[in-house]
Formats: structure tokens, C-alpha cells, sequence
């Protein structure tokens, strides 16, 4: 049988609270710095993933006009002055 020791048992008792309280206060230290972040964060001008998205969406489809012109560009000058390439422009 085993003894139980009072001030042990004190001891355990009081060493479990203050566990209890440390991660307590823990918890309550991380969302209070959390809340601070998302406050100072809130001044800034973030964009949302949906409007980056969008814009990289229209940069790619204006990449694409961009070279499908510049080969009819090409194909154009190539019909107007042979296949040699632009005439050098002359100054005078």
C-alpha cells in the first residue's frame, strides 16, 4: 500500500495549477499578438489571391496578343519588303 505524503500531494496539486495557468496565459499571448498582427496588417494594401489571379490571367492573354501581332507584324513586312527585313530608315 502506498502512502500518500500531504505536502507531496500539495506540491502536485500546485505544480498542475500553474501548468494550467502558464498555458493559459500562453494562449491568451498568442492570440493577443495574432489580433495585434491582423490590425496592423489591415492598413496595408494587400491584394485578395482571386484579384492577383485575374491580373496574371490578363498579363498572360496580353503576352499572347502581343506575339501573335508581332508575327503578323512580321509576316507583313516580310510581304511588303521581300523577305529582307525593314528598309534602313534614312536621315537627313
Amino acid at each position: 500500500m502506498q502512502s500518500e505524503n500531504p505536502i507531496v500531494a500539495d506540491f502536485v496539486k500546485l505544480m498542475n495549477a500553474a501548468a494550467g495557468t502558464l498555458a493559459g496565459m500562453t494562449r491568451e499571448a498568442r492570440d493577443g499578438a495574432r489580433e495585434r498582427l491582423r490590425e496592423a496588417m489591415g492598413g496595408l494594401d494587400f491584394v485578395s489571391r482571386e484579384e492577383f489571379d485575374a491580373v496574371k490571367d490578363m498579363a498572360a492573354k496580353a503576352r499572347e496578343e502581343n506575339e501573335a501581332l508581332k508575327a503578323r507584324m512580321t509576316a507583313l513586312e516580310a510581304e511588303v519588303f521581300g523577305h529582307k527585313g525593314p528598309e534602313p530608315k534614312h536621315t537627313d
